[in-house]
């Protein structure tokens, strides 16, 4: 109103900018909010992530049949790898770290499906096993790099701009899909065809006459 000494201005301009208004204070309800709704979130996120994980790994393994098995186990050693590093760095496992996981997991399903499909065509050519591995995997890597360095790509980007607008969250995401992105194509090519290789070896004669084994 503009209704103010000179001495009431200047103790109501200290009062606004300390906060220290001449005002009482009720007490109207207390209540105390633990961490627990935010640890629950990511529980069910981690469950709903497990739940989702077994059906893909059974749908790779009844689809896919022998070689789906074989990549089941190489996406487990995927998962075990993402851990480690995420325990060695260390990464917190926040909802978007827990989001970018489970996506960088779904990269690594598509890569061994990119694999198989690719060897079933070279099978239904009448290639040797042998040659269908390795026409698979080699025919394949075109598409698994070209798809995995967008990921990196895109990663980085967020990454920068996590670093750089105080964006914790989406600089979580981006560490974690990243370290998944690099582990995937160390399992999809190495560990994936290090199995088939191994098995197909021991069995290739009696694999020849069981093809509903491999998928065909």
């Amino acid at each position: 109103t503009g209704k103010f000494t000179l001495e009431e201005a200047r103790s109501l301009a200290v009062q606004l900018r300390y906060g220290a208004l001449p005002i009482p204070l009720r007490v109207e309800t207390v209540r105390t909010i633990g961490p627990t709704l935010g640890q629950d979130s990511i529980r069910r996120s981690i469950k709903a992530g497990t739940i989702g994980l077994l059906i893909v790994l059974s749908f790779m393994m009844i689809y896919y049949r022998l070689p789906g098995f074989l990549a089941d186990l190489a996406l487990i050693i995927y998962g075990l790898l993402n851990f480690a590093l995420f325990k060695l760095i260390p990464v917190t496992l926040t909802m978007p770290g827990i989001t970018g996981f489970l996506l960088s997991t779904a990269t690594a399903v598509d890569a061994n499906i990119l694999i198989f499909e690719r060897m079933k065509e070279e099978l239904r050519w009448g290639r040797s096993l042998g040659a269908a591995i390795d026409a698979g995997f080699d025919r394949a890597w075109t598409s698994i790099r070209d798809s995995n360095l967008s990921t990196i790509i895109t990663c980085a980007i967020l990454y920068w701009f996590g670093s750089n607008f105080g964006a914790s969250i989406v600089k979580g995401f981006a560490i974690t899909l990243f370290i998944g992105v690099m582990i995937n194509m160390f399992t999809a090519i190495t560990v994936t065809r290090t199995f088939i290789s191994f098995v197909f070896d021991l069995a290739g004669d009696w694999l020849r006459n069981k093809k509903w084994l491999l998928g065909i």
